[in-house]
């Protein structure tokens, strides 16, 4: 059977142009118990911010679910282009869209110039059923727009993943390998699924993830590509912070990686926030979890004094695109912000 990979298509880098992000609106209180309806004046601001620059396309449940989105984004502080939001009827179980929403290939050389890739979704190991809802939400956006959905069959999260666009990926090998996903494969046969259906030709792997991660070490909580040979990586200064370890062995793993042309890969290290608690949980606080849109990235904050500093060394890294810092504090209680949240649509 022919695969994206050989058919010529790719998923491009997060910061490569966009035609829109995918969201799916938050509503199981299970996902931030006691605290949920309070993640919402930040949300909307999130969804502001991208209609500036491309369309944000949200899958809800109902009308009376885009009623009340649509109310929460008007009427929130700050300028926002809600023509470029649109509402799309596919229930969700969860708000989670990076990991359940489609993945989406391209090749403008093809006649058929965007494919989506559906694949299996198990809501992190069977930790948060029911997840049925959300393990067809590729096909029916791809079912909505007439493209092409490629069904590997395994299980594959977008939030395990990154791109520089070139033919690099970078993942985890507490993630992949984490034997509540694919028990049935060995790192060379993920390898080989990541590059038939991702059209990509080389996976980096660090090993770790953070403490509080219940996705077992997403890599977008860690190390994010924001060019083609320049990553910015997560990394504790306190030594005895719990997430000094694990990130260090990250840091000198990626020191010793290669792209293919044998280039090093530009390493900018990103502090850690400083750590937050929630009703005694530790939770996975990352300024890695940030999104790249079309005209900003979208930076998670945690009212903490490191939140400047991160900012700055991000907006160093963009100098194209403005840095907005958006509480998170409300939200990260659902153990993710807001490149968790969110997936792009490459324009092609």
């Amino acid at each position: 059977m022919q695969t994206p990979g050989s058919l010529g298509y790719h998923f491009p880098a997060e910061f490569a142009q966009h035609e829109a992000t995918w969201l799916s609106w938050p509503h199981k209180e299970a996902s931030w118990p006691r605290k949920i309806q309070s993640i919402f004046p930040s949300y909307a601001r999130f969804v502001r911010e991208l209609t500036l620059g491309e369309k944000v396309r949200i899958n809800v449940y109902g009308e009376a679910m885009k009623e009340e989105a649509l109310g929460l984004i008007s009427r929130g502080q700050g300028e926002a282009n809600i023509e470029n939001v649109e509402f799309y009827f596919n229930p969700t179980d969860d708000a989670w869209c990076r990991d359940h929403g489609p993945a989406f290939l391209i090749n403008p050389a093809a006649a058929q110039k965007k494919i989506i890739v559906d694949w299996d979704y198990n809501a992190w190991g069977n930790k948060y059923p029911p997840f049925e809802l959300d393990d067809i939400i590729p096909t029916l956006i791809g079912e909505h727009f007439g493209l092409p959905v490629y069904h590997p069959g395994i299980i594959m999260e977008g939030g395990s993943v990154d791109f520089n666009g070139i033919g690099t990926l970078i993942t985890s090998t507490a993630c992949l390998l984490n034997e509540n996903r694919n028990p049935h494969l060995k790192r060379e046969q993920i390898e080989n699924y990541l590059m038939n259906y991702y059209g990509v030709r080389q996976v980096l792997w660090v090993s770790e993830g953070i403490i509080g991660d219940d996705t077992d070490g997403h890599i977008d909580d860690t190390v994010r590509f924001v060019n083609e040979d320049t990553v910015l990586c997560v990394v504790e200064t306190d030594p005895d912070d719990a997430n000094y370890e694990p990130l260090q062995k990250n840091l000198s793993e990626i020191r010793g990686m290669r792209l293919p042309d044998g280039r090093p890969l530009n390493i900018v290290e990103i502090p850690m926030p400083e750590p937050l608690y929630y009703e005694g949980q530790r939770l996975p606080a990352s300024y890695a979890n940030f999104y790249i849109a079309n005209q900003s990235v979208i930076v998670p904050t945690y009212r903490c004094e490191k939140d400047e500093w991160a900012l700055e060394i991000i907006g160093e890294s963009f100098p194209g695109r403005r840095v907005i810092g958006i509480d998170s504090t409300d939200i990260i209680w659902g153990l993710g912000s807001f490149h968790c949240l969110s997936q792009q649509e490459p324009a092609v």
